[in-house]
């Protein structure tokens, strides 16, 4: 056993130091975390001219379409403008599906491709709740929330810079990645959590299974103190809402109690999750932002971010 985790170690951290991330826009690979050994993630890069040892480090969560490169790009006028450096990680979707991206790989052995149907002309996919089934993936160390303060500690280490904490911005689906990274993995170094037009929600009750909340996983009223303790923020488009077919938007008997559009489901996931931290007595970090005048588009809410985060 320890010669294998030797090895694993040897494998994973020694591609690793190979990195090299130069002024300007770029593009450097690092090796998947515990059970991904044999992946490999793009990190996509903008390095801005003033870099130096105030530098602030933003990780940039793509959405379903793993598009790093765009998400990255859409953050280089806020690099340069507040001395940033951006990290976006690009997660194939052929080695890392809706349970290992979304959900985050709390889940295996899931069945929801057979089980799932588009309707025509819409953004919308329908889920038969009935016949999907999955497995709890109870070992924390192989959920890829890992891989964000890795990514962070690989590079501050490179460029050697005193940075302690990052701040994580995701849209769509990468904010449904984020907005589970606070719930689930609470002891991260992560600042600023923004999840921005999440398309559903895990809600913090344990009232409803997962993945749309948490009764069926290892959670407690203790685990969820640690998580609201964070500083999310759930972002979300004034106008993201019945009119917007922008993303892909999950429906289903569970999901839609959470509402029928992204603007009500995230209004809910987050009176859902004020009203259990009264309940339980605790401190309650987390806010709820509407921004005006915009839709379901990363660019803007990016901009958005940059903002409320930095200006």
């Amino acid at each position: 056993m320890v010669l294998l985790t030797s090895v694993l170690f040897n494998v994973t951290f020694g591609q690793n130091k190979k990195i090299s991330i130069q002024e300007g826009s770029g593009v450097f690979s690092i090796v998947g975390g515990l059970k991904h050994e044999q992946k490999t993630i793009k990190i996509f890069y903008h390095k801005p001219k003033a870099f130096d040892s105030n530098t602030k480090v933003v990780i940039v969560i793509p959405g379903s379409g793993r598009n790093g490169d765009s998400h990255r790009d859409s953050w280089v006028e806020e690099s340069e403008k507040y001395n940033l450096l951006i990290l976006s990680p690009s997660y194939s979707e052929k080695e890392y599906p809706y349970k290992d991206y979304h959900l985050g790989g709390i889940l295996t052995d899931l069945n929801i491709r057979e089980h799932a149907k588009f309707k025509k002309n819409s953004n919308q996919v329908f889920l038969n709740e009935e016949k999907v089934s999955f497995t709890i993936n109870n070992n924390t160390k192989q959920w890829i929330f890992n891989d964000f303060d890795r990514l962070f500690d690989l590079v501050v280490d490179h460029l050697k810079i005193p940075q302690k904490q990052y701040d994580i911005f995701g849209h769509s689906a990468g904010g449904q990645v984020l907005h589970r990274f606070a719930i689930f993995h609470p002891k991260s170094k992560a600042n600023r959590i923004i999840a921005a037009n999440s398309g559903s929600y895990t809600l913090t009750n344990f009232d409803t299974h997962f993945p749309f909340g948490t009764k069926n996983t290892h959670l407690s009223d203790r685990d969820l103190k640690k998580s609201f303790a964070k500083k999310l923020i759930v972002f979300v488009g004034e106008l993201d809402n019945e009119n917007s077919n922008g993303g892909i938007l999950l429906r289903s008997k569970t999901v839609d109690r959470q509402g029928l559009h992204r603007l009500a489901r995230a209004k809910y996931f987050f009176a859902t999750a004020k009203s259990k931290a009264q309940q339980i007595g605790c401190e309650f970090n987390w806010e709820l932002k509407v921004i005006k005048g915009v839709g379901h588009n990363q660019r803007k809410m990016g901009d958005a971010a940059g903002l409320l985060l930095f200006d």
